[in-house]
């Protein structure tokens, strides 16, 4: 693996959970094919491609690594209708379990900010959301959910007091 691929592990994981105490765990990389051009800053994992680092695990049909001076500045996990991107943080304290998927999954990991885009599935702790777009940011804890672009999916949620 390179120092892309390293880096991106080392940071992307543990700042995306942000309640991750994982960091210090091995990181376990799969996927049936990995191309690294660093040249132009990027890294696809495709084929089933999963990490996992302790309790965090992001799976998607394909992730995309983009970085620029040495830093990963976003990625860009892809799913498709049969099988959406999926992100996961377990936790022993329920109230911190995340659990999110959809079509697509962004992560602009200098702004701390993930964009999930068509046929989202957020469920955090007991509460759960769906919506056709979600811009979650990680510094602020603040939660946007927003209909789909093409007004077929509204935004819908069930919070346990």
């Amino acid at each position: 693996m390179s120092k892309l691929g390293i880096l991106f592990l080392l940071i992307f994981l543990p700042v995306l959970s942000a309640l991750s105490v994982d960091n210090k765990e091995p990181i376990d990389v799969q996927a049936q094919t990995v191309v690294i051009d660093e040249s132009h800053g990027l890294s696809v994992y495709t084929g089933n491609a999963k990490l996992t680092q302790g309790f965090l695990m992001l799976s998607a049909d394909e992730i995309q690594i983009f970085s620029a001076k040495h830093s990963i500045v976003k990625v860009i996990a892809r799913g498709n209708e049969k099988k959406l991107a999926h992100y996961k943080q377990d936790s022993s304290n329920q109230s911190n379990f995340i659990e999110a998927s959809a079509l697509t999954i962004t992560y602009f990991v200098n702004k701390q900010i993930v964009r999930l885009e068509d046929n989202v599935h957020f469920v955090r702790g007991f509460d759960s959301f769906s919506a056709g777009i979600l811009h979650y940011d990680i510094k602020k804890d603040k939660m946007i959910f927003d209909k789909s672009k093409d007004n077929s999916q509204r935004v819908k949620f069930k919070i346990k007091l």
